[in-house]
């Protein structure tokens, strides 16, 4: 049995999926029941409906579970939930996790939520369970919810300077936490950097996303201040906005950059490409959620 938190997300639902396909028995943990929790359930998922921070729900949750995929979203309450979970799951017996961490997680830091990161790794580390860290540059999901569409033409206005990295579908993610569950010994206390297959510039992306989609799409640089500025005019939580404006130079300065061959050694399969990701399902070209 293997616990999905976090299953209504793109690396949770994606990984209970891989899971359920190859016929292994899955129980999520859902915040509430929708209609992602539903079709979680309908895919043959035990759907368990709790809070990461209540002991109790996640004690039960965890009962019986022989591995566990933990991610907590970028809200308050990341550090509260590992340490309930490390101790839950201590006490149930599972004998592995894979946790979500961040590829600026470190102890410099200047964002609030890396930090906390850093710390819930170190924690962990000192556990009995066997753990494994995966640490994402920035996601390619984030193309389609950072941009907008005007006059038949896209636009990505991010304050990335000339800063590099090679975006990572969720879909892969999915492939490589599925893959380390199964198998966790040889990856016991590793934290694994995931990568696309190229390193880009924001230019060289909006090119690839031009190339694929058939129209003209624009990297416009804003500064960080206007960032930030127009995430509170649109009230996006402060957690978020401090975690955000200070990664946006932590981008500027490299922490996001490089490739690798992680994802293609653990999956057997080498990851969407920026081109191949515009092209596939999970691109939505019907408006952001967010444009500042």
């Amino acid at each position: 049995m293997f616990l999905i938190t976090a299953a209504t997300g793109r690396t949770g639902g994606g990984t209970a999926k891989v899971l359920l396909d190859g016929g292994h028995r899955v129980r999520v943990l859902a915040h509430r029941e929708d209609e992602r929790s539903r079709a979680l359930a309908d895919a043959g998922a035990e759907v368990v409906v709790g809070d990461l921070h209540s002991l109790d729900d996640v004690t039960a949750a965890v009962e019986g579970v022989s591995g566990a995929y933990f991610c907590h979203p970028i809200l308050p309450g990341l550090v509260e939930a590992t340490v309930i979970f490390a101790q839950a799951a201590t006490e149930a017996g599972v004998r592995s996790v894979v946790n979500m961490s961040q590829i600026s997680a470190r102890r410099e830091a200047t964002s609030n939520a890396a930090r906390q990161h850093w710390l819930c790794e170190r924690l962990l580390d000192r556990t009995d369970l066997l753990t494994t860290h995966i640490r994402p540059t920035f996601f390619a999901e984030w193309l389609p919810l950072w941009w907008e569409k005007r006059d038949g033409e896209g636009y990505l206005r991010l304050p990335f300077g000339d800063g590099r990295h090679a975006p990572i579908a969720a879909a892969d993610q999915s492939r490589v936490i599925a893959a380390l569950l199964l198998d966790p010994s040889p990856h016991n206390r590793a934290a694994y950097s995931l990568h696309g297959p190229v390193e880009l510039n924001h230019y060289e992306i909006a090119a690839e996303m031009a190339e694929a989609l058939g129209f003209p799409v624009h990297y416009e640089p804003i500064s960080v201040e206007e960032f930030a500025s127009a995430m509170a005019d649109r009230s996006m939580p402060a957690h978020r906005i401090q975690h955000l404006s200070n990664v946006a130079v932590d981008y500027q300065h490299g922490i996001f950059a490089g490739t690798n061959d992680v994802v293609e050694k653990i999956t057997g399969r080498a990851p969407l490409s920026v081109r191949q990701f515009v092209t596939s399902a999970d691109f939505e070209t019907s408006g952001p959620l967010f444009v500042p």
